[in-house]
């Protein structure tokens, strides 16, 4: 029963732990780049969302979606999307951060971890039916 259920949710599983993983990164980044060094909330922003897109593609590819590399133009045709779409959730991004922040006076960091459930669900759509979708079976 264990095997079977794991068989059918490992996807899931696996971007839960990978993706629980790249929101640490994200928001260890936002905090030093934003408290410890004092950056503009939006550019600390940007610096922690490149570095965990950087390991979510890595980690989406190869151990979530399962996603071979084949050809390198398949590769970075890939990339290129992945970045694309979490490029467009990290507008979601930013909009929730201001409001957060600006508007709404809420702390920087308890924002960015509000925010991140959002972009969670976001990235997790677009990442199994619009990026790594010719692998689903």
């Amino acid at each position: 029963m264990i095997k079977k259920m794991w068989l059918k949710y490992k996807g899931v599983i696996a971007y839960l732990f990978f993706g629980g993983l790249t929101t640490l990164i994200n928001i260890v980044a936002f905090y030093l780049f934003g408290t410890v060094f004092d950056l503009y909330y939006q550019l600390a922003n940007v610096i922690a969302w490149l570095l965990s897109v950087l390991f979510a593609f890595f980690t989406n590819k190869v151990w979530v979606f399962g996603s071979k590399y084949t050809t390198a133009k398949a590769f970075w045709s890939e990339m290129g999307k992945f970045f694309f779409y979490r490029g467009v959730s990290l507008l979601v991004d930013a909009f929730i951060m201001y409001l957060g922040i600006s508007v709404f006076k809420i702390d920087d960091n308890l924002t960015k971890l509000i925010d991140q459930v959002f972009v969670v669900v976001i990235n997790y759509f677009f990442s199994k039916f619009l990026i790594f979708k010719t692998n689903d079976k």
